[in-house]
């Protein structure tokens, strides 16, 4: 008798240690159906009218997403490798403002020409700091860590050299559309392009040599040197993307707002980095997903528009994000004693 309930007792402690895995996989989802029923509730209550079914609304909350998802796809990448980037919020704003200085020292071409070119240069010039931590990191063996804050410092200082300490206002019927316009009227043009690359990316990590090596890289670099992976190469490539992937945000930053300013990635640093780990990436590598980002953007998106919708003061936007990253830290060491726990079960 005591045997048979011995034997029911463990049987079910796999089955337990499997739901909670579950939950803690898909927190992310689930907080995200949460906020949004959280925000849609408010808005009955208070103003007696949708939330969401409010195209306004709904626009406002892709465009912030947009923005932070731009910057967050390339660091997901390098997160995903055990590294990070802290460079990203001033690669943006060099970009911004190069395509802004770009665009009105050539008042006489076309704005499609102009604004063509602005965006080459914003994004080429965005590259160059991407090529130094990649050689930094990779070939140096400079920790990421310390690489990617001392381009922190060197990009913000170009970027307001550049910019002449001030904000660089264009007139750029192009931009403009580009930043602002939409397709039928409802999607916006920048949430459309940010699909676009968003998709890439996800079949570059999830299906390419390339995003298999960086989840080996993550999971032990050690072990992926033996199994004759290039981690110089790949390194290389993963700080390439994430400069591309920040120059794109300052590039959407100057359409939108037909302007480039030095610091315009700075505030997005924080969100991009939330957004991440939001999406089940881990501190210690080997873990995330393109999608998990995504979700990351829009949560941190919602809590954002969400907070000013409701009339809480915009401090509060950066005491909730940085709460909801201890939660998923916190999130993410459960999900490891948990796998501890599960292969000890068995």
């Amino acid at each position: 008798m005591n045997s048979n309930r011995e034997h029911a007792v463990k049987s079910e402690i796999p089955l337990t240690l499997k739901l909670l895995k579950l939950l803690t996989a898909a927190w992310s989802w689930l907080f995200l159906l949460f906020i949004i029923a959280f925000f849609e509730a408010w808005s009955w209550k208070v103003y007696g009218r949708t939330f969401f079914g409010n195209l306004y609304n709904v626009q406002s909350v892709l465009l912030t997403a947009t923005q932070i998802l731009m910057m967050a796809l390339g660091l997901t990448f390098i997160i995903i490798s055990a590294g990070i980037d802290l460079s990203i919020g001033f690669i943006a704003g060099l970009a911004a403002v190069t395509m802004a200085v770009v665009i009105r020292a050539l008042p006489e071409l076309h704005p499609a020409l102009s604004f063509t070119l602005g965006i080459t240069a914003g994004i080429g010039i965005a590259l160059i700091p991407g090529i130094i931590n990649g050689w930094l990191i990779s070939r140096m063996k400079v920790p990421s860590f310390i690489g990617t804050l001392g381009m922190f410092g060197v990009t913000r200082g170009v970027a307001f050299l550049i910019a002449g300490g001030a904000t660089v206002s264009i007139r750029n019927s192009v931009a403009r559309d580009f930043g602002n316009g939409k397709v039928f009227d409802v999607i916006p043009i920048p949430v459309l392009v940010a699909i676009v690359i968003t998709l890439i990316f996800h079949y570059i990590l999830a299906h390419t040599r390339f995003g298999l090596y960086t989840y080996a890289m993550g999971g032990n670099i050690q072990s992926a040197i033996r199994a004759g992976v290039n981690t110089t190469r790949i390194t290389f490539g993963i700080f390439m993307l994430s400069a591309f992937t920040a120059g794109m945000a300052g590039i959407f930053y100057t359409a939108r707002f037909s302007a480039g300013a030095a610091d315009a990635g700075e505030p997005i640093l924080l969100n991009a980095v939330a957004a991440v780990f939001i999406g089940g990436a881990s501190l210690t590598g080997g873990s995330g997903t393109i999608a998990g980002t995504v979700i990351g953007a829009l949560i941190i998106a919602i809590i954002q528009f969400g907070l000013v919708f409701i009339g809480m003061p915009p401090f509060w936007q950066f005491i909730t994000v940085g709460l909801v990253i201890i939660i998923a830290v916190l999130i993410d060491q459960s999900r490891a004693n948990l796998a501890r726990a599960t292969m000890g079960a068995s």
